[in-house]
């Protein structure tokens, strides 16, 4: 559970940096980019590689279809409860990101649970390797909400809540999948991977395309924050 919070206070940090440097729509157009390079790069160098590794290559794509399934419920859900509260100051892309990025969380605890069932070893690898990744995407959420108006202290409150979903996702992996069958853990996998594939580019790359026009560095940034995972992730795994 230790490990489970390093996520969540890399995200928390990157809130932070959001709150006290300022923030144009640029700015929060290039994070979005990057976190959902980071997002799409926990889909392919983490998750599916870790799914297709020992589960069936069917149950690991229903899984993915169904985790994609998910997010497009959880998006329409968003949509209805903002029309049933009239709306809002905040609108359904910025509240989407909140979910995408809470996912994220949920799947990093969800891998140190899994991981730590395995080996406490594996378990430290994972976590560390998770800190710096979740720093743009902590800073691009609270920077959205900050673009939409939302109070600082609202801001902050939903910052450190992130810490919800890490510790609910490190509980299940370990807990309940501990004595699951490989099949069960690695399909997880794959339904976490898919509903954060849709959640990047359906979500994050819209958002960011709303809050400023493209340019060469939005692409840099999409790279960058893919490459920059797969750096953490490889050196770790290396050591």
């Amino acid at each position: 559970m230790a490990l489970a919070l390093l996520p969540a206070i890399g995200n928390f940090g990157g809130g932070l940096l959001a709150e006290y440097l300022r923030t144009t729509r640029r700015t929060l157009s290039l994070a979005l980019h990057a976190a959902a390079g980071i997002v799409t790069a926990v889909v392919a160098i983490e998750l599916m590689p870790e799914a297709l590794g020992g589960a069936p290559p069917w149950a690991v794509v229903l899984a993915f279809l169904l985790g994609g399934a998910f997010s497009v419920v959880l998006e329409r859900g968003v949509d209805a409860l903002k029309d049933r509260l009239g709306g809002g100051e905040t609108g359904t892309g910025a509240w989407m990101i909140y979910a995408a990025v809470s996912v994220d969380l949920f799947s990093d605890g969800l891998m140190i649970g899994v991981g730590s069932a395995v080996s406490f070893g594996l378990a430290v690898i994972l976590a560390i390797g998770q800190v710096t990744a979740d720093i743009p995407e902590g800073f691009a959420t609270i920077a959205n909400f900050k673009d939409k108006g939302v109070p600082r202290a609202k801001r902050i409150l939903l910052s450190a809540s992130f810490v919800v979903p890490a510790l609910l996702g490190a509980a299940l992996g370990y807990w309940l999948l501990r004595g699951a069958g490989e099949i069960w853990q690695l399909s997880a996998l794959a339904f976490v991977a898919g509903l954060l594939l849709v959640a990047a580019i359906e979500d994050m790359i819209t958002e960011a395309h709303e809050a400023a026009a493209d340019s060469r560095w939005s692409a840099m940034s999409l790279v960058g924050g893919f490459a920059l995972f797969t750096l953490i992730a490889s050196y770790f795994e290396a050591g």
